[in-house]
């Protein structure tokens, strides 16, 4: 059975991503349009375009062109935004990077992305000339000023007059994000110009958010839910992005009240430290009308406690670095959400779920892997062949390797990752769905469950637990059975001061499972 969301489909322009958000920005000229938040240092529409008119021109004099590569590696800042639609401008590709990657890690992204510029912020410089040097970037720029870079404002010398270049919207690529790596190689993610302005077009029939609202930007840009959902839907809808370098939950806060934040896109990780963390009371959060979670399941009772806490709606949705990023979204009245679900399909997307032993279409209320269909997804996997046969079929269709399933009215529900599954005794236990039972336990702050490995039974569930309060494993692991079947038990609890999560808040279950084999190996772990 193949699923549909309630929405028309919209019409989606063949128009570069610069042209397609430049042409809706020309009545906001005065309107801030970019706010480095903990500065108040701010960029204006007008100020913004010129900036992008004059990088660009700049670029192009350093022999920047069609085609060519350009790293971000930096933190959230206004210039970023300007960075990445002037390399658009020139129809060039730009590969953000995570800046906390070691060198070696940012030299195999920069050298398989064939990157030929780099930009970073002041305090990465030593690592970015070491990861430039390893990876044959001409010329490394830098935000602001640090010694052995090119200040990124020197392009700004330029007279902003940018060669005419024509872009096949369809075809050219516009990004070249990484996926994150926790399954393999990291893989760069080949989206054109058209997937990204589909999307945004997709988010518009989704009445995302509008001009009056201001978007406090956590999410980093070298993220896809940052640098697409929050950075470019804003600046296309016309709304004021506050930016934050780094997340700090104080100073979160802080920008909440201080700029009257209407809207933010935030992971799991921060609605828990929303609902739960104590200092949230000192601030004024009255201004935030909605909530927007993604990148890893969220649970109803969490979903509950943060809405509860904080006064406002949580609105969830879902999709991949693959799928530019948006698939589903829950609907834009509160009254329609339902707490757990991703919502329905986006506008332009088909989704379908596939029986993973028998591999046929499966229809409302069963659960298999989601496939996904649309304008948004990806062209393919940078020079990889074999992993885009994997993922994409002949038909177009996105294998997500996501495990799930829709009700009846077409919202749909994540259990888990296909890879992270727990197989006990051949019944399939989801790792998310136990994290949400033992965090609706009021001694417990975060969670993480892994497989074990078990003579037995094969695999049994195993918790890694952060307390806020006194509780025994014996009572944890007694709190979850009362609340599930019995082949979902925990069969194990290991007390940790903190989950290991990635930039985009999920859990680095991999982490835990490499430190759990090498226990089990020194004979380290007692049975149950």
């Amino acid at each position: 059975m193949i699923f549909r969301g309630p929405y028309p489909d919209v019409a989606i322009p063949e128009v570069s991503i610069t042209d397609f958000i430049l042409q809706t920005t020309g009545r906001f000229k005065d309107k801030p349009a970019l706010i480095d938040g903990p500065s108040g240092r701010s960029l204006t529409y007008g100020q913004f375009e010129d900036a992008v008119r004059r990088t660009a021109a700049g670029l192009a004099r350093k022999g920047f062109r069609k085609g060519d590569v350009f790293g971000i590696f930096s933190t959230n800042c206004p210039e970023y935004g300007v960075a990445f639609h002037a390399v658009a401008m020139l129809g060039g590709i730009s590969t953000p990077v995570n800046p906390l990657y070691t060198a070696e890690e940012a030299a195999f992204q920069l050298k398989n992305s064939g990157a030929k510029l780099l930009v970073t912020s002041p305090q990465f410089v030593a690592k970015a000339r070491e990861a430039a040097e390893l990876s044959g970037i001409e010329e490394l720029f830098v935000f602001a000023e640090a010694e052995n870079a090119t200040p990124f404002d020197s392009l700004l010398e330029s007279d902003g007059d940018v060669p005419r270049v024509e872009i096949n919207a369809r075809e050219d690529l516009v990004a070249l994000p990484y996926s994150s790596g926790t399954t393999g190689l990291a893989k760069g993610v080949m989206l054109t110009h058209y997937n990204l302005v589909a999307n945004m077009c997709q988010m518009d029939g989704l009445d995302y958010f509008h001009q009056h609202d201001t978007l406090l930007c956590v999410l980093p840009l070298f993220h896809i839910y940052g640098l697409v959902v929050v950075l470019n839907m804003g600046l296309h809808q016309g709304a004021t992005v506050v930016m934050m370098p780094r997340f700090d939950l104080e100073q979160f806060l802080t920008l909440i009240q201080k700029y009257r934040v209407t809207l933010s896109h935030i992971v799991p990780p921060i609605v828990l430290q929303l609902a739960r963390d104590p200092i949230v009371n000192d601030y004024d959060l009255s201004s935030l009308r909605m909530i927007f979670s993604g990148a890893a399941p969220l649970g109803v009772d969490l979903s509950r406690e943060c809405m509860k806490r904080v006064g406002c709606s949580i609105r969830q949705g879902y999709g991949l670095t693959e799928t530019s990023p948006v698939t589903h979204s829950s609907p834009p009245n509160p009254d329609d959400m339902k707490l757990g679900a991703v919502g329905t399909a986006a506008p332009n997307t088909e989704c379908k779920l596939i029986d993973l032993a028998t591999g046929e279409e499966l229809g409302p209320n069963q659960e298999g892997e989601l496939w996904v269909r649309g304008p948004q997804v990806m062209k393919g996997y940078l020079n990889n062949p074999e992993a885009t046969a994997r993922t994409i079929d002949a038909e177009r269709w996105l294998h997500t390797g996501d495990i799930g399933y829709a009700d009846e009215d077409g919202h749909f529900f994540i259990v888990d990752r296909l890879k992270e599954l727990i197989k006990y005794k051949g019944f399939q236990v989801a790792p998310a769905e136990l994290e949400a039972v033992l965090l609706s336990h009021p001694a417990i702050a975060d969670a993480a469950v892994i497989p074990c490995a078990d003579e037995e039974a094969g695999e049994v569930p195993k918790a890694f637990v952060v307390l806020k309060g006194e509780a025994s494993a014996e009572e944890i692991m007694d709190f979850v059975a009362e609340r599930l079947a019995p082949h979902k038990k925990i069969r194990f609890v290991e007390f940790i001061s903190q989950i290991p999560k990635s930039a985009s808040g999920k859990i680095l279950r991999r982490v835990l499972v490499e430190k759990e084999r090498a226990k089990r190996k020194n004979g380290a772990v007692a049975r149950p």
